[in-house]
């Protein structure tokens, strides 16, 4: 019987261990696609653009955000395409400005908020 308990406990045991690997954490450096990003326009301008790179890399890609955000506490939910969790953003805004945002975690957070200087 004393058997039959110890064997039973090391199948919990190993089926335990077994289920904790499934749900680790993504290493440094992992990617992530499709994942939905916001952008909250608190600016007086609208946004005409946004673009998307590699942290650190030069090679922007267009995302499509139709009409342009206006400014004003408006928001539009984004789908980043795929690639490493740090991106760097490059927003363009009706009056021509440009501003360059480097370094955003697109695993760890869910949006950005674009606020006037």
């Amino acid at each position: 019987m004393l058997q039959k308990r110890i064997l039973a406990f090391a199948i919990i045991l190993a089926a335990a261990v077994t289920a904790g690997h499934a749900h680790a954490v993504q290493p440094a450096g992992a990617t992530r696609g499709g994942v939905h990003f916001d952008i909250i326009n608190a600016t007086f301008d609208s946004v005409t653009g946004i673009a998307v790179a590699p942290s650190g890399g030069t090679t922007f890609r267009d995302i499509d955000i139709g009409p342009p955000l206006q400014g004003g506490f408006n928001q539009l939910t984004l789908d980043m395409p795929r690639g490493d969790c740090l991106r760097d953003l490059r927003v363009t805004f009706r009056n021509g400005r440009v501003l360059y945002l480097p370094g955003i975690d697109v695993c760890r957070s869910t949006g950005l908020r674009l606020t006037a200087r």
